[in-house]
């Protein structure tokens, strides 16, 4: 038995990226709480050299969004990089989910062998089919981001767990 691509990719964007909203609330609200400056968690990162919160949500919806665009064979949108707050984040991520839920099933499924390139004409060109590049680039990037995202609040002590994580399905 096969799984179609648009399930394997689309669902699971939707299902993540609302669990990633849900702990934005909880980071915000315990940020109120605690009287700790919002910016204090948006800012903050897990190490030096890694991007802090606010990039890493998002990469996070960069990729849930380019993922099933390029998968359909639609333009990915663009918007602009300047969230700078929850609120801004929030709305971020409703934009995207309101994108990803526009792809019909039909535009993703049997689009397996469609060729993929990032990044074309730069020497950080790659080229994928589309299975490949779900399952071997984009899924592992969006989990990455969002596991990040997830560490860096955990870590400056945002009470949220790994149901909290997984979200509902």
């Amino acid at each position: 038995m096969s799984i179609s691509l648009y399930a394997a990719s689309v669902p699971v964007f939707k299902q993540m990226l609302d669990s990633l909203s849900a702990i934005l609330v909880k980071a915000e609200a315990q940020a109120g709480e605690r009287k700790i400056e919002p910016d204090a968690l948006l800012q903050a990162r897990l190490y030096p050299d890694m991007f802090q919160l606010v990039r890493q949500v998002q990469i996070a919806v960069d990729f849930a969004k380019g993922v099933t665009a390029r998968l359909a064979g639609v333009e990915v949108p663009s918007y602009p990089d300047a969230e700078k707050n929850f609120a801004d984040l929030q709305a971020l991520i409703a934009k995207v989910l309101a994108f990803i839920a526009s792809i019909e099933p039909a535009q993703i499924d049997g689009q397996e062998g469609r060729e993929i390139i990032t990044r074309p004409g730069t020497p950080k060109e790659k080229r994928f089919t589309g299975q490949s590049y779900l399952l071997t680039y984009g899924l592992p990037q969006f989990f990455f981001h969002v596991t990040t995202a997830y560490a860096i609040l955990r870590h400056n002590g945002v009470e949220i767990g790994k149901m909290d994580f997984i979200g509902k399905p």
